[in-house]
Parts: C-alpha cells; sequence; structure tokens
C-alpha cells in the first residue's frame, strides 16, 4: 500500500518575478529562457535594480519540482517534498505552502541558513529567464531527507536543477537506490538548458542506468543528445528511458513509450508567462499515468495545464482550478 504517489526532491525557492524589457536582459547579461546561478551579493543587488526599474508582479514559493509536486496534488494524488530550506521566514513560509497545498513535508528539511530566491524575469515574449541564489538548497544533503515514505510510493521525481550540487547528487543517489529496491518508478526532468550546458556531468551521474520516465524540452532534448532534429533526439533518448515526453511549447508535446511514438498537438492561447509551464506539464502527467488514464489521456491533460500557466502571471495555479481542468478532459476523452 503506497503512502504517497509522488516523492519528489528539488530545490526549494521562493520566486520573486518581475515583467522586464528585452534591454534589461541584455544590459545585465542574462541569457533569455535560461537559469543563471548567483550569490547572495549579486541577487541583492540585481533585484534592487529590479525595484527601481521593471514592473514587480508578486511572490511565491518556488522550485521546479515543487511546482509539479503541486500540480500533481491538486489534481487529487498524494505527494511528500524533500528539500532543504533555512530557519528563517522564507523557509517557514515555503513548507508552510506546500502543506497548504495538500503535500507532506518533513522539519527535517529546516537547518541553519537561509533560503534560496529566484529572480523570475518575464519578457514581452512570455519568456522565463531566471537569477537563482540557491542559498542554503546548494546544500541538499540525505539528512534532510526522510525517506521513509519513499520505499511505498509509486513514483520518484526528480529535477534536473539538483545537478549542480554533489550532495544533493550524493542524496539522489540514495534515493535511487531506495527506489530501485522496492519497486518503484523513477521520473526526471533535465529542467534547463543551463543544466545540460554546464552541469552535463552532472546530469548523466543522477540519470545514471536508466530512468522510467524522462521529461524534456525540445532544445534540452537536442543539447542533451548532441543531434540536430528531435527524430534522432527522441532514438538517443529512449535508450534511456522506457517514458520519453518532450515538450514542444506551442506545438504540444511528442511522447515514446517502448518504441511507439505519438505527438500531441498544442493548445492556442494568448501566452503570458512561461514560468513553471514544463513544471505543470510533468505534475498533470505524473498524476493522470499514476491514476491509470492513459498516455494520450496524460498528455492531453498536462497540455491542458500548461496552457492554462502560461496564460496567467505565476508558476501555478489556483488549486481548485486544477480540478476542474481535470474534469474537462476526462469528458472529452470520454
Amino acid at each position: 500500500m503506497s503512502t504517497v504517489g509522488l516523492f519528489a526532491i528539488g530545490n526549494a525557492l521562493i520566486d520573486q518575478e518581475f515583467k522586464v524589457s528585452d534591454e534589461f536582459l541584455t544590459a545585465h547579461h542574462l541569457q533569455k529562457g535560461t537559469m543563471q546561478l548567483a550569490d547572495g551579493e549579486a541577487q541583492a543587488t540585481l533585484y534592487q535594480n529590479l525595484k527601481a526599474t521593471q514592473t514587480y508582479k508578486g511572490q511565491a514559493s518556488g522550485g521546479s519540482a515543487a511546482n509539479t509536486t503541486v500540480a500533481f496534488a491538486a489534481l487529487g494524488g498524494s505527494a511528500f517534498y524533500a528539500c532543504r530550506v533555512g530557519d528563517d521566514d522564507l523557509g517557514h513560509i515555503y513548507l508552510h505552502g506546500l502543506n497548504e497545498a495538500g503535500i507532506k513535508t518533513t522539519t527535517q528539511s529546516i537547518s541553519e541558513g537561509v533560503t534560496g530566491t529566484c529572480m523570475v524575469l518575464v519578457s514581452p515574449d512570455s519568456e522565463r529567464t531566471m537569477h537563482t541564489y540557491l542559498g542554503i538548497t546548494a546544500e541538499l544533503t540525505d539528512k534532510q531527507i526522510d525517506f521513509q515514505p519513499l520505499a511505498t510510493a509509486k513514483w520518484l521525481y526528480i529535477e534536473g536543477y539538483l545537478s549542480t550540487s554533489e550532495t544533493a547528487r550524493q542524496a539522489v543517489k540514495q534515493a535511487r537506490e531506495i527506489a530501485k529496491a522496492n519497486g518503484v518508478k523513477i521520473a526526471f526532468t533535465l529542467s534547463d538548458p543551463a543544466m545540460v550546458q554546464y552541469a552535463r556531468t552532472g546530469l548523466d551521474e543522477m540519470i545514471a542506468d536508466g530512468v522510467d520516465l524522462l521529461f524534456c524540452n525540445q532544445q534540452e532534448a537536442l543539447m542533451y543528445t548532441q543531434t540536430d532534429t528531435i527524430e534522432a533526439a527522441l532514438a538517443k533518448l529512449k535508450e534511456l528511458s522506457q517514458y520519453v515526453v518532450i515538450t514542444m511549447s506551442a506545438e504540444g508535446a511528442l511522447i515514446s513509450n517502448n518504441g511507439e511514438s505519438f505527438t500531441v498537438p498544442g493548445r492556442a492561447v494568448t501566452a503570458v508567462d512561461a514560468n513553471g509551464a514544463g513544471d505543470a506539464f510533468a505534475g498533470a502527467f505524473l498524476y493522470a499515468l499514476n491514476a491509470g488514464l492513459g498516455l494520450k489521456t496524460a498528455a492531453e491533460l498536462a497540455i491542458l495545464v500548461s496552457s492554462q500557466v502560461v496564460a496567467q502571471f505565476g508558476p501555478r495555479l489556483a488549486v481548485s482550478e486544477y480540478a476542474a481542468l481535470l474534469k474537462d478532459v476526462l469528458k472529452e476523452c470520454a
């Protein structure tokens, strides 16, 4: 009997979201559409510049895998989130936010240190660029993780952003061993083109001898496999995972399972903010797969949920919205 459907490990970050101009990104040497790591001083300086010159949109508990876990839980799944936050106001706000979303956490996640922050910069084309100070989450170790729920979970979900931390990679290795020993399926996301470009060795280490489900977007797929076509990339990714899911923005998603591949078209929306769309996609897809709804329904639900995230500011929908979207998809697929 599983205690949770999803056991996720990821960074814990408080997002500060801003609407910015392309000129601002250029002036601050920020590569659009990627995540850049920074120290505390650089983060504070950028924050002051943003507050003085750009449009502030608000604060939210973030982190890629956390966003995925929120979508999974809001759709009706049970979930546990393993992370590391500081024993400060932001850390307590962060865990409280997850608990309010119905996600289980542990006080082991709290330690001395400063909770990380992420400046989420949304340009006029709705693309998101991130400037991240990891804070204490950069030092995530197995000491902050309660592995007990993992042994009876259905899925272990790992975010690729952890590839930059040696101690986090060791914690992931331990989690993988527990998952494999107990028949828990492993899902992994490449997370960001910057991780593929700068932390490839860490990604390889965490993927190890393969996973059950691999998420990535089209750019990450091409970069990670060092290929020029999505077909060639998929062929290589299938060597690492039974299920491969490649998201293609407005064009939808390419899904593969043991050699069978199909494409599900995207949904037309007015794009406002791409932040969290891929995370929401993964959460919805995992929920549907875990609920036995089938690959096509999983893809339809994931595309619908992620398209709604893109159509608003912020990486998450209101909890009530997820259930309504699930109802719509089930009605369409009936």
